[in-house]
Parts: C-alpha cells; sequence; structure tokens
C-alpha cells in the first residue's frame, strides 16, 4: 500500500518502555474512553430487564458505602479518603461482550470518587501483572487503602492466577475491600476450558463464593441496527490518515506491531501507547499463532480502553483468527476484539 507523506508520527518499533510498578499504581482509573460515562448516561436495553436492574443495583451499592473522615495521608494523596473499615462486599456482572459492562463498572468508580471513596479501575490481566511485578505483599500494602476496587474482564486463564486471585481477595475483602468484576463467564465457571479447573475447584469456589452474581443478557450494542464492519481500503485509510493530528499518529505494518508486540511485556502496552491518539495499521494478516493473536486482543483492548482512534486495512475481519481459536478456550476473547474492532473501523470511516 501506498500511503501520501505527513508529518512525522510515533514511532512504536522504537519505543522500548520499562515495567514500572509506580506508574502501573498511577493509573488506575479507567482510559479516556470511559473517562465521561456515568449511570445516568447507560442505556439499558428494554427489552432485558437485569440490565437496568444491573443500573440501580450497581448505584445502590456505591451510595451504601460510608466514608471515614481520615486516611493514611500517602494512600489519601493517591485515592482519596477511605470509607469505614469492615468485611468487603463483591459485585459481579456476568453477560456478553457489548452490553454495557465496562461502562458500568467504570461509572461505578466515578461515584465511589465523586463521593470522596478510595477507588481502583484496572483490567484483570493488570491486576495480575501488578501483583508479579509487586509481589504479593506489596501488592497488598498497596491496596489496603483502596475502598472500591473495580475489575475489568475477570478470567482465570491458569492455576496461577487462579491462586493470585484467591490469595488477593482473601486477604483484602475481609479487611473492607469492595470488588466489582466484569466477566464473560459466571464466577463458578471460571477457568473452564482453559486448564484443569475441578483440581482448583475449591479455589475457584471461595473467589466465586465472594460475590453476588449479576446477569446481563442483551445482544451486542456495537452491532445493533448494523453489520459488521471490514477493514478501510486504500483510499479510506489515506483519507482518514490525513485527517489524524500531527505527532499523535502511531501507524506501520502488521508485522512490525507484531514485532513490538513480541518485546513488550503486555503490563507496558500503555505506557507504549502513552501519547497516541490514533493507531494506523496496515496489512492485517490471519494470525496462525495463538501466541501472536492473544498479544493483539490485548492491544486492541488497551488502545479501546485509552480511547484511541484506529484504522485496519489488510485482511477482512473474520479472517484473522484461527477457527480453532474462535470456538476454544478464549473464544470470547476473540469475539470481543472483533466487536471492538468493527467499532474502530466504524469510527473511522464516519470521522
Amino acid at each position: 500500500m501506498t500511503v501520501t507523506s505527513a508529518a512525522p508520527g510515533i514511532d512504536l518499533t522504537a519505543r522500548h518502555p520499562e515495567l514500572d510498578p509506580g506508574s502501573l499504581m498511577s493509573a488506575l482509573t479507567p482510559g479516556r474512553r470511559f473517562r465521561d460515562v456515568r449511570f445516568g448516561s447507560y442505556l439499558p436495553n428494554p427489552e432485558y430487564p437485569p440490565q437496568a436492574e444491573a443500573q440501580v443495583t450497581l448505584r445502590d451499592f456505591v451510595e451504601g458505602l460510608q466514608v471515614a473522615p481520615d486516611a493514611p495521608s500517602g494512600l489519601k494523596r493517591l485515592f482519596g479518603r477511605r470509607a469505614v473499615p469492615a468485611e468487603g462486599r463483591g459485585v459481579y456482572l456476568d453477560g456478553g461482550f457489548g452490553v454495557g459492562k465496562t461502562h458500568l463498572l467504570a461509572s461505578a468508580y466515578h461515584a465511589a470518587s465523586g463521593r470522596g471513596l478510595s477507588a481502583a479501575f484496572m483490567s484483570f490481566q493488570d491486576l495480575m501483572y501488578l501483583i508479579g511485578a509487586l509481589g504479593m505483599p506489596r501488592a497488598l500494602d498497596a491496596m489496603r487503602g483502596v475502598n472500591l476496587l473495580c475489575v475489568d474482564e475477570f478470567e482465570l486463564d491458569d492455576p496461577g492466577n487462579t491462586h493470585m486471585a484467591n490469595t488477593f481477595l482473601g486477604e483484602l475483602m475481609p479487611g473492607g475491600l469492595n470488588v466489582i468484576a466484569t466477566s464473560n463467564t459466571e464466577p463458578g465457571r471460571l477457568g473452564e476450558g482453559r486448564f484443569n479447573a475441578r483440581d482448583f475447584e475449591r479455589q475457584i469456589q471461595a473467589i466465586a463464593g465472594r460475590f453476588r452474581n449479576l446477569r446481563l443478557d442483551g445482544p451486542d450494542y456495537r452491532q445493533r441496527g448494523s453489520t459488521p464492519e471490514q477493514n478501510l481500503t486504500d483510499a479510506e485509510y489515506g483519507a482518514w490518515r490525513a485527517r489524524q493530528e500531527a505527532g499523535t499518529l502511531a501507524e506501520l505494518p502488521y508485522p512490525a506491531l507484531q514485532g513490538v508486540l513480541l518485546s513488550v511485556h503486555p503490563a507496558r502496552f500503555g505506557q507504549l501507547l502513552e501519547g497516541v491518539e490514533a493507531v494506523g495499521l496496515r496489512g492485517l494478516t490471519p494470525m496462525p499463532s495463538q501466541n501472536d493473536a492473544l498479544r493483539f486482543v490485548h492491544f486492541v483492548d488497551k488502545v479501546y480502553d485509552l480511547g484511541g482512534h484506529a484504522a485496519f486495512t489488510g485482511a477482512p475481519l473474520e479472517s484473522l483468527f484461527d477457527e480453532t481459536y474462535r470456538h476454544g478456550a478464549f473464544a470470547k476473547k476473540y469475539a470481543r476484539c472483533l466487536s471492538r474492532l468493527s467499532e474502530l473501523l466504524r469510527e473511522a470511516r464516519a470521522a
């Protein structure tokens, strides 16, 4: 593909972000896409009453949290005032992708922060990376000043994160940490198809037992009234590229992105994208390696959550992930990724 010249952009291949636990701790807030969402801006599908019920339940849950007058000074600077210590409670939003779970989760974070509560927001993968980077004792100490932890896309992919999640929640929730989590999997079925979950049934059930489960049904709002988008033509990509602000666009061919994603730990994808307003990815091809595919999925999630613009050319979306992957243990991850790619492409055409 030939592209027209433009002002120099951001070269992702030249970036080598270091894993900095301090930066992980300071970034526990919703990304730009969910920075301004609130409970009042959530539009539940009237054909699926549990969506409106979840909206009310979460609002009541946050309003029921009490604020204490004081907090340790360091934590107060980072997270705000701490609530009165009490046994923490958990709410688990279980449902398909595209029903507004992250919107509700971010709304809970904003509602809690607005009341002066100590709140933190992160994906489950980022939580696992944080524990791995800090070590469990330091991660527990860092979180003891948090009253509400919002965890997006909670999932158990292997025995290691099952043990870490159980230990983390078991240490902090009895001491006052409240947790709201979203997932595409029922809490009692976490880990199914990814490892021998039966061997870890006691830990999985211990995790599930800490949450009140709310099921959100409904169609993917990103596909309502439309067909899935396809990658841009060369002409469409050129027009999109010309509209991007100079110095904020990172564009590269897909093979170059593969190299970047293999050299950068997924925990650093946020740092990799620092200052990037738009990502242009040329020449997408099918991904025969599941390792490459899952890293790409996490990259798309990060671009999407950060509220960046994106445009893609190359192979049709439905051909990117091998059929066995799309119906295997990580099927929901791939389906969510395709849904988000479709939305990003629709935004690129409309911009």
